[in-house]
């Protein structure tokens, strides 16, 4: 509905521009249709426009909804709550797992300490090395299967809150050649790169 009534909105705006002026005499039948072209374009550009903003602000509200995963959402429960399968946590399949996701934790803190010793440091290549998208989810994926359906439900999102602070670590440190990253700059990167540890210490903690 709130769609119907801004496109009709933008409709009745564009028909009041295209309306002619009582007061103004038009001089030629040229000058009145080329007049009406440039006015038909400006207005369906706004209107594409409109509806573009229109379109991204439910996709934004959810991409939001995904931060902070463990401040107050009611699906990740406390990990000392959580019912694991003690047989399917000690498997092979499990325990590989687990102490790979202790490695990306350790590769985390190796790219903070890096930082420390040199605020220009690129990271960009240990974090495209250490931290294969397929690979990681793998990982994430096999501990999860140590626990119940509801315990999950919460898993579910913090693996992807590790996803996505991931890419955004990478997409935050990224510099320019020949450009010295700024303060303001490092101190997002070295807050991306705390995030994304609790990230992992959060979802260890069910595996404990």
């Amino acid at each position: 509905m709130k769609f119907t009534a801004l496109v009709t909105s933008l409709f009745l705006v564009g028909s009041e521009a295209f309306a002619p002026s009582a007061g103004i005499a038009r001089s030629s039948t040229a000058l009145n249709a080329e007049n009406g072209v440039t006015t038909r374009i400006g207005f369906l550009q706004q209107s594409a426009a409109a509806v573009a903003a229109f379109t991204l602000i439910p996709g934004q509200a959810n991409a939001a909804k995904y931060g902070g995963f463990g401040a107050g959402s009611p699906e990740v429960i406390d990990p000392k709550d959580a019912i694991v399968d003690e047989d399917v946590l000690k498997s092979d399949s499990v325990q590989k797992g687990i102490a790979s996701v202790r490695g990306y934790k350790q590769s985390v803190s190796d790219m903070k300490a890096t930082l420390a010793s040199d605020n220009q440091a690129d990271i960009g290549p240990k974090i495209r090395k250490d931290f294969d998208f397929s690979a990681v989810r793998t990982d994430l994926n096999a501990i999860n299967a140590a626990l119940d359906e509801d315990t999950q439900r919460g898993t579910d999102r913090i693996v992807r809150a590790i996803l996505q602070d991931i890419t955004e670590l990478e997409v935050t440190q990224k510099q320019k050649p020949g450009v010295p990253r700024s303060e303001t700059r490092l101190n997002n990167v070295c807050k991306k790169l705390e995030k994304l540890e609790k990230s992992f210490d959060d979802y260890l903690a069910f595996a404990n």
